[in-house]
């Protein structure tokens, strides 16, 4: 039941994904601020185990790591959309996530700064785009994701 339900989370991660995308794009349109290939400059480093030079721009790979960082966090919200942890609070909680898990990628590969160096629209830019993406991955995957069935009727020992 809970592979199901990751699997189901998955999708919606990259509904959540396709969601981020777009209020990125709008944003950029309004601020001018350029893509960024942060992403695939970490996946590089992950699976090179060197650090691209910041002129780099992998957009391949930049979209793997955006894709797929999507659909891998959002098979965790899908798991709490089955064990009850559902709704705006869960998906409140799930901004954390998401970006702790960008900030832990790109900052042990050394390819990010830490997020307490960076301009303060840059942070409300990144913290924006994963609150999009963390309550759009939310409303679907509690839509697609029952709930496990109660269980408190087993003892324990």
């Amino acid at each position: 039941m809970l592979g199901r339900a990751a699997l189901r989370g998955a999708l919606a991660g990259l509904a959540g994904t396709a969601a981020m995308t777009v209020a990125t794009k709008v944003e950029q349109q309004v601020t001018g601020r350029p893509d960024s290939y942060v992403p695939g400059r970490t996946i590089t480093a992950l699976a090179t185990r060197r650090r691209p030079p910041g002129s780099e721009r992998p957009f391949v790979r930049n979209h793997l790591m955006h894709w797929g960082t999507g659909a891998a966090v959002g098979a965790l919200r899908g798991i709490w959309a089955a064990s009850g942890l559902r709704g705006w609070r869960g998906s409140a909680w799930f901004t954390s996530v998401r970006l702790a898990t960008d900030q832990t990628l790109e900052n042990a590969t050394g390819v990010g700064d830490p997020p307490w160096t960076w301009s303060r629209r840059d942070q409300v830019v990144d913290v924006a785009g994963k609150a999009v993406y963390s309550f759009v991955t939310g409303a679907v995957a509690d839509a697609l994701v029952p709930l496990v069935p109660d269980r408190s009727h087993r003892t324990r020992s």
